[in-house]
């Protein structure tokens, strides 16, 4: 198995994050928002097995709370490429404060059903959808980069904090006041990150590389960059994968606890053991990490959730279940860790709203299907049974990392602004015209002919990362040697852009593929745009 020594993998980058003000301060109040929100979680989640019976009726208040980011995830990761991330930050959360503390009235006056309060979750749903992809791509700017596996581990390990704290206090507010407590502190808590966001001005910097783009052209050049990144698209097979089989003890765990173990003080407890696992790893993953590969400690993560499911299907002790559910919190947060850094690290400036947009829909999405099917396959089968099954599932999304790993190293996504030159152009063009035909002349050895074309096969993802829609490569027949790439981008803007955001990583592609070229001078790169029409 292959090590990973890079910066990112030492002690040190994980604590190095605490050193930067901006960060300690995000971090703080994003700690006692999630404290907060795990309270309201606890009490949804307990509300709704007293106010219903039935198995999918728990999975439904997961669902509500997942399926927003599903839906609305790609939408807001464009709005937080395009807007000043700030006051979007502020605006919404002081939406979830308002909508929050109307539950929490509701809860108090007793008029709470099983529809309103999952009509509720839903609309605290949807804001969290609006406001995610916009948090975590503000990451990177808290962060130097060298730092930012240390942050996302952090950031993890502080989510993860606050489900162990956060079931603590709630058990101990509920019990003397209500669960309609809870719902007030969840309000509270977002007072606490509307107040670092009004502190902190440098949330207000925009993604964007290269000229401004449309909300529907930015959102078809997020699925289109996605499209065309395969590290990406194995990164969220194997997300989808965990979470899918992970939601299953989320979904269960308080059906198990009701049915067979204990009251909501132990569903409490159960929770603040996840919290605790969560801690112990991520006090251990920077050790883990200097050893193991990435895919390695994904593959450890899965593993525990497997072993953690058919221990539950097991055990009839509450404390075996309580030490189950510590390996539990460390396998979903060397998991997610994982799939987190590999996300961004793999996601240019530019993209990194609508790219960590779609990891949340992946995330969601898992999470709603596994919720519901799980809470379906419980109402069917003994809900033992439906913990092995869950096990079992988890032993087959391991297997999907013998033919999907995840890779080892990140590559340089810094825009290059390298050899293309400026386009010359009789007069100014619109930003608008469009289509746009970009050529490039090579003469090539016709000896290494395949050699080259491979080469710019390689080449061609970047194209279409980047904004081009069709791409192809063709040999003049009367002179085997010229060889000609051409590109169609939608406007003149597109073709800007592009220019803009050609990564390091893919100049260097693209220096190699000149190194084929045997004409005199760079190759001849020419730029032609669709006539005007009436």
């Amino acid at each position: 198995m292959s090590q990973d020594r890079s910066p990112s993998g030492t002690s040190a980058s994980y604590w190095a994050p605490f050193r930067v003000p901006v960060f300690r301060v995000v971090w703080a109040a994003t700690l006692a928002s999630n404290i907060a929100t795990a309270m309201r979680e606890l009490a949804a989640a307990w509300l709704m097995t007293s106010l219903a019976v039935s198995a999918v009726a728990v999975g439904l208040v997961k669902a509500a709370a997942a399926l927003p980011m599903l839906l609305l995830a790609l939408p807001a990761g464009v709005i937080a490429d395009l807007v000043d991330r700030r006051r979007w930050n502020l605006g919404i959360n002081t939406a979830l404060a308002i909508v929050t503390a109307g539950i929490g009235a509701a809860v108090a006056t007793d008029t709470l059903t099983p529809a309103l309060l999952i009509a509720a979750i839903f609309i605290t749903g949807v804001g969290s959808a609006l406001l995610q992809p916009t948090q975590q791509s503000l990451t990177p700017l808290l962060v130097p980069r060298e730092h930012l596996e240390g942050a996302v581990a952090l950031n993890g390990m502080g989510l993860n904090l606050s489900r162990a704290l956060g079931p603590a206090l709630a058990g101990a507010l509920v019990a003397a006041f209500g669960l309609a407590v809870a719902f007030f502190a969840n309000a509270l808590g977002y007072l606490a990150l509307i107040a670092a966001f009004w502190w902190w001005k440098g949330a207000a910097r925009q993604a964007r590389a290269g000229a401004r783009e449309s909300f529907p052209g930015a959102m078809a050049a997020g699925l289109r960059y996605v499209r065309h990144a395969p590290v990406l698209k194995t990164v969220f097979l194997r997300l989808a994968a965990f979470v899918f089989v992970a939601a299953a003890y989320w979904t269960l765990l308080p059906v198990l606890v009701k049915r067979e173990l204990g009251g909501p003080g132990l569903y409490g407890t159960m929770l603040a053991c996840v919290g605790a696992g969560s801690v112990i790893v991520a006090l251990t993953l920077p050790w883990l990490r200097a050893r193991l590969a990435p895919e390695a400690v994904l593959r450890l993560g899965q593993g525990a959730t497997a072993a953690v499911l058919a221990l539950l299907a097991l055990t009839p002790s509450a404390w075996l279940a309580g030490a189950v559910m510590v390996v539990a919190g460390m396998g979903w947060l060397a998991a997610l860790t994982i799939a987190n850094v590999a996300t961004q690290n793999h996601l240019p400036e530019w993209m990194r709203g609508r790219g960590m947009a779609m990891y949340l829909m992946v995330f969601a999405g898992a999470m709603s299907a596994g919720s519901i099917a799980w809470g379906a396959l419980a109402d069917l089968l003994p809900l033992r049974w439906t913990l092995g099954c869950a096990a079992l599932a988890g032993v087959a999304a391991l297997m999907i990392g013998l033919v999907a790993p995840l890779p080892d190293q990140a590559p340089d996504l810094q825009p290059s602004q390298h050899w293309w030159p400026e386009p010359h152009v009789a007069h100014p063009v619109p930003g608008e015209r469009g289509p746009v035909q970009v050529s490039i002349g090579y003469v090539i050895d016709p000896a290494r002919a395949r050699e080259f074309v491979a080469a710019l096969d390689a080449l061609s993802a970047e194209r279409l990362r980047d904004g081009a829609y069709q791409w192809g490569v063709f040999c003049d027949v009367a002179e085997p040697q010229h060889y000609v790439e051409v590109f169609l981008l939608p406007t003149w803007e597109d073709y800007e852009r592009l220019r803009a955001r050609i990564p390091r990583a893919d100049a260097r592609l693209e220096q190699a593929v000149r190194g084929f070229h045997r004409g005199p001078g760079d190759p001849v790169v020419r730029h032609r745009v669709a006539p005007p029409r009436s």
